[in-house]
């Protein structure tokens, strides 16, 4: 499947590396600049602002680091480097001089922000401030679920390549950081990108992007979904037509995002050219096959991962024998289906990266006609609709334990999907959730909200929820 305006076969410059040869990588060059003298200012101060105010001045920009918070972590840096803090909120006058203005993923919509791009001042998020640096090959992917864990695989891909590689932007490390290394200058940089940090790019041009699915999510911060998926859609807006882009072949939305763009488009998954076929995973271009059961990823849902991820390396020009190894050997990330252990015959998975409506509806999904399910949900609510949740849990749901702020709204929309408990701490819900399964079931963390309420971070939930699992009596749980 290919071409910005229907099909069209694949671009021929596109280098097919032969089994055992190291890959070859070409860059979508960005249009570099020379910030020197510029005065930047840097809006949000957590890791990407600090990063980007850093960067900035080490280039030679007068750089202002502005936040609404009086009191914020990690600035001595930034201190060292020159740069002028603006804190406790966001001073007009900062902004009526700034030559360029970075603004933070986590940084909602400012008037003093909007009113400077109207004048003309260019207003980027610091994955778009550091694609104008980066010579390697960028690829860049984002959806609503699974991005961390096919950026973290196709960067896996890339090291088997022999490559230097680099994963981060939303996933760990800032995108500036990869500037001016191995993996910026001559190798692989696979970012992982947030429809906030698409929200502020101009000039972004990845050789290869991908947006990997679409649903409900962050509508606390957008006005409609279709607000939200236009800025997903934002990944392809400066490809050429020497450039690709990659969707799953069945969703209409995302290949629809794809032809407004100028790239090539590629599908993944059922009629797309890297699908699963029977028992196997198959690249019908380059003759990949790998049977599902050796897929070192493991779930229903990373099934589609896995296919999506051998795509983007293929196109990124990774060799076939170097995406086959990963395949087999990466094995996926923490907090994402990562079974912890069980007790009495009771099976109990942490997926607490599962932070929306979609993601929660995939995880249990997987489970159909394997095992019933004891889910655990609740979080703070991002705007969404549980109807989805709810058809889910009629097909495979033991029950439901709910806790945290939005317990109550998932309990409406629940309504007589399966038997609803809740609980007053993940501790309790854990041994709710105990109470509820058989044996043979499994305990699915899968919150379908953000953590905030209750935790620091997705990370520290899971955390928390092993914990209380390992401490049930009789638990036999992983090392």
């Amino acid at each position: 499947m290919a071409g910005a305006a229907g099909h069209r076969p694949l671009l021929d410059h596109l280098h097919h590396a032969r089994d055992g040869e190291p890959g070859h990588v070409e860059a979508a060059m960005t249009a570099s600049i020379d910030i020197a003298g510029e005065r930047v200012v840097v809006v949000g101060l957590g890791a990407s602002g600090r990063a980007a105010a850093r960067f900035c001045a080490e280039r030679g920009a007068q750089v202002v680091a502005n936040d609404s918070r009086t009191e914020v972590d990690g600035l001595e840096p930034l201190v060292a480097a020159g740069v002028e803090l603006s804190l406790g909120g966001h001073d007009p006058a900062i902004f009526q001089s700034a030559n360029r203005i970075v603004v933070s993923p986590g940084v909602p919509p400012l008037a003093v922000v909007d009113e400077a791009a109207a004048r003309g001042v260019p207003v980027w998020s610091e994955v778009e401030l550091a694609s104008r640096f980066l010579r390697g090959t960028l690829v860049a992917i984002t959806g609503t679920n699974g991005k961390s864990t096919v950026t973290s695989l196709v960067a896996a891909m890339g090291e088997a390549a022999g490559l230097p590689a680099f994963a981060g932007a939303n996933l760990g490390e800032p995108l500036v950081h990869a500037v001016g290394t191995a993996a910026g200058d001559r190798g692989l940089v696979v970012a992982e990108l947030s429809s906030f940090q698409l929200e502020r790019v101009d000039a972004l041009r990845p050789k290869v992007a991908a947006v990997l699915n679409v649903s409900e999510d962050h509508l606390d911060r957008y006005d409609s979904y279709a607000g939200y998926v236009a800025a997903k859609g934002r990944i392809f807006a400066a490809q050429r037509a020497e450039d690709h882009a990659v969707v799953p072949a069945d969703d209409e939305v995302c290949l629809g995002l794809a032809r407004a763009g100028a790239g090539a488009v590629h599908g993944f998954g059922p009629g797309g050219e890297v699908r699963i076929e029977g028992d196997d995973l198959v690249d019908t271009e380059s003759g990949l096959r790998v049977p599902v059961a050796e897929l070192a990823l493991t779930g229903g849902p990373n099934r589609l991962n896995a296919c999506a991820a051998a795509l983007i390396a293929r196109l990124a020009g990774i060799p076939r024998a170097a995406i086959e190894g990963a395949l087999r050997s990466f094995g996926g990330l923490g907090h994402r289906m990562e079974l912890v252990g069980e007790v009495d015959g009771v099976a109990y998975f942490d997926d607490s990266k599962a932070t929306n409506v979609g993601a929660a509806v995939a995880a249990l999904r997987g489970f159909m006609g394997r095992r019933r399910v004891v889910l655990i949900a609740g979080g703070r609510d991002k705007g969404g609709s549980y109807a989805p949740l709810a058809d889910a849990l009629r097909e495979v749901g033991r029950g439901a334990v709910l806790l945290g702020e939005a317990a109550e709204r998932i309990r409406a929309g629940l309504g007589d999907a399966a038997p609803l408990r809740a609980a007053e701490s993940m501790e309790d819900a854990v041994r709710v959730a105990r109470e509820l399964a058989q044996p043979g079931d499994a305990v699915l963390l899968a919150p379908a909200c953000s953590s905030f309420d209750m935790f620091r971070s997705y990370a520290e939930r899971g955390d928390v929820f092993q914990a209380a699992v390992r401490s049930l009596d009789s638990a036999e749980v992983n090392p």
